[in-house]
């Protein structure tokens, strides 16, 4: 009998381990770039919904009840930490009531965290449009920084799951040698058109410039988040043909029919970018969306 019962008890306990060694932390990111790279350092050990669709304009995402608990059962939440997502997150946040995901706490990781954040306002105005207090939150378009967001992702997983600490680390590493090596290809097809002038329906592209020099300092719209009026298209299309500029991005929640319209009367072409995985074709990976994006700037500046 004691014999049955100890054979029962360890039974138990080995169903209990096996359990706990197969268990995946549930991550939660608001994102589809942030979910992207986590899916790639969380490999088999992590279990990795995304809140908003790659297609959806990050500023305006329709939360829905079903994210209340998802982020009630989060072990894990990866958000921008710069307020691109303060009208939509907040209020899922409060209703979710998840103390593992509160800034500050290990669970909780804020991507914009040691980020030297450009464009940051002199002081606030209503005047001055959609503007964003801490700086221009599209960084994940630079990726040098995406490298830092994925640092960040490996330890706050290693802090939850420090049975897998060591699977997170090394898949950090075989995600940022992957990033420089391609860098090296990508600096590559751009630096021919190094310099270039570029115009964008709105202001997500600065970091992207700046990491391959280029300038995107003119806007379809006439500041951020207030539709383009024909007044301010009359002055972008002067510009453009002043700078002979040949290419204007356009993301795939933006309208795409005003920047052909401008693209008609300047020569340009329209170039359909996209700041999220998924978003375009065959872009299922953070790495091959920035291919994608520099092959067709690439190609359309040629």
């Amino acid at each position: 009998m004691k014999k049955i019962k100890l054979l029962c008890g360890s039974g138990a306990l080995f169903a209990a381990l096996l359990l706990s060694a197969q268990a995946k932390i549930n991550v939660v990111a608001t994102l589809p770039d942030y979910g992207s790279i986590a899916r790639e350092i969380g490999g088999a050990n992590a279990e990795v919904t995304v809140l908003a669709k790659p297609t959806e304009d990050p500023h305006f995402v329709d939360a829905r009840p079903s994210f209340v608990v998802k982020l009630r059962q989060a072990d894990v939440l990866i958000d921008g930490g710069a307020e691109l997502e303060i009208g939509w997150l907040p209020p899922l946040l409060q209703n979710a009531r998840n103390p593992k995901v509160e800034a500050g706490q290990p669970g909780r990781v804020e991507a914009s965290e040691g980020i030297r954040l450009m464009e940051v306002p002199a002081q606030l105005t209503r005047a001055a449009g959609d503007v964003h207090a801490m700086g221009n939150p599209h960084f994940m378009v630079d990726p040098i920084i995406a490298k830092a967001v994925a640092q960040h992702i490996a330890n706050a997983f290693a802090a939850v799951d420090p049975a897998h600490a060591a699977d997170y680390q090394a898949n950090e590493k075989k995600f940022e040698a992957t990033i420089n090596a391609k860098l090296q290809e990508w600096g590559a097809k751009l630096l021919p058109y190094r310099g270039q002038s570029l115009v964008a329906y709105h202001d997500s592209w600065v970091y992207f410039a700046h990491r391959f020099g280029f300038n995107v300092n003119i806007f379809l719209e006439p500041k951020p988040g207030i539709p383009p009026s024909p007044s301010h298209l009359a002055e972008v299309i002067a510009q453009m043909k002043a700078q002979k500029i040949k290419a204007i991005i356009v993301e795939p929640y933006h309208n795409r029919k005003i920047a052909e319209k401008v693209a008609e009367s300047t020569g340009a072409k329209v170039v359909d970018f996209a700041q999220f995985p998924g978003a375009l074709p065959d872009t299922d990976t953070y790495v091959k969306l920035i291919d994608a994006l520099v092959n067709r700037l690439a190609a359309a500046l040629k």
